[in-house]
């Protein structure tokens, strides 16, 4: 009779058969809840086993699983909606503090259970410190006192030399005075008055905050500054000429506005212009005409006997 082996695999009539072989690296647990779940698709149940493969920080958006897998966007959107329903996949939105708004994608490889948290290993106390050895004591000597030479060798101190007297140290030379800060230039004024002008050239440098942010004037600065910018108007400068001038090539920070705006319009005043010149506009002369008595050429603006003929022909008719 042959003997039983209790250790033998069970041959199964039909149905899968495992080959199991044990990995040591490159490999991901997941659990029969998910591997088995009744309600999720067999895609959803496939993408869920790669996300919970990849690292952390992996981009899992549609668009990258999409170029990822050979299933379509709407496909994989179905498939992560399943398993955000059924607790493997949760998404929330942040705002940062720039403005922009990102999502937050958590894979649970176990639904409703607390994440386990590494705690640090407790550091070793240190070794205590070693007794130190006491040294031994050294002796103390014992002080001999020196022999007393006899009065005879006895020898008077020598007299201390005198030190030679020390030379003055020179006196410290005088630090050169920081040069005075240059004062800013006035600001140039007008010729004669003149209301219109005045107002023009205030709102003028008020406006100048709406090309630049950075020239933003207090009212007592527009006051002081108001008469610089009609001298440029007096000048023949329009207003156009006059914002561009007080604009242009403006430092990133400018610590004084108004300074800065003041320099400019004295240093650069533009100079005055002369009297424009123009020509007497040309006078055409009358047409020739021909005297029908005479028959001479003469100029009028319309026809007609001559000078000499018109003085005749009155006469006779007087």
């Amino acid at each position: 009779m042959a003997s039983k082996h209790f250790n033998a695999r069970p041959v199964f009539p039909s149905g899968v058969r495992h080959a199991h072989v044990k990995h040591t690296s490159h490999f991901t647990v997941v659990g029969n809840h998910l591997a088995q779940h009744r309600e999720l698709s067999l895609t959803a149940i496939g993408l869920a086993v790669y996300i919970q493969s990849v690292p952390g920080g992996t981009r899992i958006g549609i668009k990258d699983l999409a170029g990822r897998f050979t299933e379509g966007e709407i496909r994989i959107a179905a498939a992560l909606r399943e398993l955000e329903h059924t607790g493997y996949l949760s998404r929330t939105r942040e705002h940062l503090p720039g403005g922009r708004i990102i999502t937050r994608t958590v894979s649970h490889n176990r639904p409703g259970a607390v994440p386990e948290v590494r705690r640090p290993e407790p550091t070793p106390p240190p070794p205590p410190p070693k007794p130190r050895s006491r040294p031994h004591a050294e002796p103390v000597p014992v002080p001999v006192p020196a022999p007393v030479a006899p009065e005879a060798n006895l020898r008077p101190d020598p007299q201390p030399q005198p030190q030679p007297a020390r030379e003055p140290e020179p006196a410290p030379e005088p630090r050169p005075e920081a040069p005075a800060a240059t004062p800013a230039p006035p600001v140039p004024t007008p010729s004669d008055v003149s209301p219109a002008r005045h107002r023009a050239a205030s709102e003028l440098l008020a406006r100048l905050r709406r090309v630049d942010h950075r020239l933003l004037l207090g009212e007592r600065d527009i006051r002081r500054l108001a008469p610089g910018v009609e001298s440029w108007l007096e000048r023949g400068a329009s207003a156009d000429a006059v914002v561009c001038a007080l604009t242009a090539n403006l430092p990133a920070q400018p610590r004084n506005p108004a300074g800065l705006i003041a320099h400019r319009l004295s240093a650069q005043l533009p100079p005055l212009l002369g009297p424009v010149h123009r020509a007497h506009d040309h006078v055409p002369p009358d047409p020739f005409q021909t005297c029908p008595t005479c028959d001479r050429a003469f100029r009028s603006p319309a026809p007609g006997r001559c000078g000499d003929c018109t003085e005749i022909y009155t006469a006779y008719v007087a």
